[in-house]
């Protein structure tokens, strides 16, 4: 509890902070969260993306990273290999392996 305690403390003091006042990483990450927030709350649910906010938010935040990304098909196909639960939406942990997976190509440190 006390580690969940201090995730609170964190959450509560990044939104009352200035965002170039955070570290580099912590304001990474709430660019991350917050654009997979963004993109996910334009249906009824904030906490997942649909096929369609999810090609929206790969089109226009991934164009670098995503190869072909305005094709159906690959997102279908980039898509379903994240979904694990194959409900046809991705959460945010389902999304976070997208992520991962650009970044450690983008670093070099997989194929």
């Amino acid at each position: 509890m006390e580690h969940f305690h201090m995730l609170r403390v964190s959450r509560h003091h990044a939104v009352h902070c200035k965002q170039n006042s955070l570290p580099t990483m912590e304001s990474a990450i709430n660019v991350l969260v917050s654009q997979f927030k963004t993109y996910a709350g334009k249906d009824s649910s904030a906490h997942t993306l649909t096929k369609e906010e999810f090609q929206s938010l790969v089109v226009s935040q991934l164009p670098n990273l995503v190869k072909n990304a305005t094709d159906p098909a690959v997102i279908d196909q980039l898509m379903g290999s994240l979904d694990e639960n194959n409900d046809g939406e991705l959460t945010f942990q389902e999304f976070w392996q997208l992520i991962g997976t650009l970044a450690s190509r983008h670093a070099g440190y997989s194929k």
